[in-house]
């Protein structure tokens, strides 16, 4: 379960396992552990986990008990039941990647999403909508970047400031921005803006592909 937790992006810290005592857990039940989460609201059960035994196989197939093929002992295996639901996965995720910043006196809102949850892992913009050739730069590395071989989601954007384009992606979770600009036509390089620190590096257009699928990883 912690497992599954850690790959949702989910901090430990707000999860807290609860043991159900035995007069209040199901009688099926030797042992059942409860995950709570800390929501807004209040702690509250997120996943259960209970251990079985063999109750259920012994009900349903009395008859039929697992044989081992090397001792030929009979049993029946026991189960241990993990039950979830989808909603309450979604919310958790959404309610835990959640992030406002103080930036230059602008309030910045960012999905703090893992890479491979978000919509979509890469951005690519030109810097300017109107300069023809910037959008064919952009346009030729958003395409090249569709089709690498790590199955990395793309999305394209020219409306509106450089700025305004960052902070949409920021709110649905797009952990890199590329920038095509004219230094780009000059060395073949493009700003990489990062989601969380908002910082920008420099990357050839040849290492692209490789950088974010490395980083998804």
């Amino acid at each position: 379960m912690w497992q599954w937790l850690d790959d949702l992006g989910v901090e430990r810290s707000h999860v807290h396992e609860a043991e159900i005592p035995e007069g209040e857990r199901a009688h099926y039940s030797r042992r059942t552990i409860d995950f709570e989460y800390e929501y807004p609201f209040g702690r509250k059960e997120l996943y259960g986990l209970a251990y079985r035994t063999d109750f259920d196989l012994k009900n349903h197939f009395k008859d039929a008990p697992y044989r081992d093929p090397d001792t030929g002992e009979e049993f029946w295996p026991h189960i241990i039941e993990p039950t979830w639901g989808v909603d309450r996965s979604v919310l958790v995720v959404l309610l835990d990647s959640y992030r406002e910043q103080d930036l230059d006196g602008k309030k910045r809102v960012y999905l703090k999403l893992p890479p491979k949850l978000a919509p979509y892992q890469v951005a690519v913009f030109p810097l300017l909508a109107n300069k023809p050739q910037l959008v064919e730069k952009a346009q030729e590395i958003y395409k090249a970047l569709q089709v690498s071989s790590f199955r990395f989601q793309v999305s394209w954007d020219a409306r509106g400031n450089i700025g305004k384009r960052y902070y949409a992606q920021d709110e649905i979770g797009t952990p890199w921005c590329v920038t095509i600009d004219f230094q780009t036509l000059e060395d073949d390089t493009v700003t990489v803006r990062d989601r969380d620190t908002a910082a920008q590096i420099r990357k050839p257009v040849a290492e692209l592909d490789a950088y974010f699928g490395e980083m998804i990883r």
